[in-house]
């Protein structure tokens, strides 16, 4: 089965999603619409509750639950309980919700973007280009952040090539490139903006993002022309491309007398204004 973790949303929700290209179908989080139609604080003992009255039931729909791994909060994978868009339809009728028939036609149009952004790979480009402007981004922040995103593939890609696995070394290998840059963990980096599960690159600051993306730049093309093989010579790799990054954040940094990383996210608005100095002139 190949999938490709990816976040569906509905509302302020968040979904978590696979699309299996051989079976041509997406696999969702049952945990994460769970929380979605029963608006409960704790979706997973709900989820834990709900399973055991279904196998009481002899219901079909508890048997045919599989697992995949998928990425949770804290940056690991874990298997996860999914289920099919047809599963997930008849669990909408196991959970009194307002948000049923809502999350019927949201399930349907997800189906259908998938299959149009395959026949035209743009239209995935152009959605996300809405969906950040709906929220309040700045036009010069989302050309950086869809820069981010095609750096981010070839940055993976080279990892492929060296065999890294997809997954925890992946997401250790970002936290060596992230730490060599910032100074800060990915996890201690999500703790200054005060986020969780959402995702960092969207909640950096133009200055960020740009130094972010020189830290993978220059651990690509390290990599390219010393070609390390598996995943510890490409964590060496890792840090030395943060590294590079770094040196430009204290330039830069020295040259503003300013901060180049802020705790602001995006649910505050001077996230995208260029950070300014607190020096005090003498």
């Amino acid at each position: 089965m190949k999938n490709k973790n990816q976040i569906k949303l509905f509302n302020d929700y968040k979904i978590r999603a696979d699309w299996d290209e051989e079976k041509e179908e997406w696999y969702f989080s049952v945990v994460d619409v769970v929380g979605v139609l029963s608006e409960s604080k704790n979706p997973r003992r709900y989820w834990s509750d709900l399973k055991i009255k279904l196998k009481n039931e002899g219901s079909q729909l508890y048997e045919n639950i599989v697992q995949l791994k998928m990425l949770s909060p804290d940056g690991k994978y874990y298997k996860t309980d999914v289920a099919t868009t047809e599963q997930i339809l008849r669990l909408i009728q196991s959970i009194p919700s307002s948000n049923a028939e809502p999350f019927k036609l949201w399930l349907a149009n997800v189906g259908k973007e998938h299959l149009d952004e395959i026949a035209d790979p743009q239209l995935a480009i152009e959605r996300a280009i809405s969906n950040y402007r709906k929220k309040g981004y700045s036009e010069n922040w989302i050309t950086q952040r869809l820069k981010t995103v095609e750096f981010r593939k070839e940055l993976t890609a080279e990892w492929n090539r060296a065999g890294v696995k997809e997954g925890v070394e992946y997401a250790i290998l970002t936290d060596e490139i992230t730490k060599a840059w910032s100074g800060l963990t990915t996890k201690e980096y999500k703790q200054l903006k005060n986020i969780k599960k959402e995702n960092l690159r969207d909640n950096m600051s133009d200055v960020e993002l740009v130094l972010n993306m020189l830290a993978e730049v220059s651990t690509t093309q390290i990599s390219k022309v010393e070609n390390p093989e598996g995943f510890h010579e490409s964590k060496i790799v890792a840090k030395r491309g943060g590294s590079v990054a770094h040196d430009a954040r204290k330039s830069f940094e020295k040259q503003t007398g300013g901060s180049a990383i802020t705790s602001r996210n995006a649910y505050e608005p001077e996230l995208l204004d260029v950070q300014k100095s607190t020096k005090k002139k003498k």
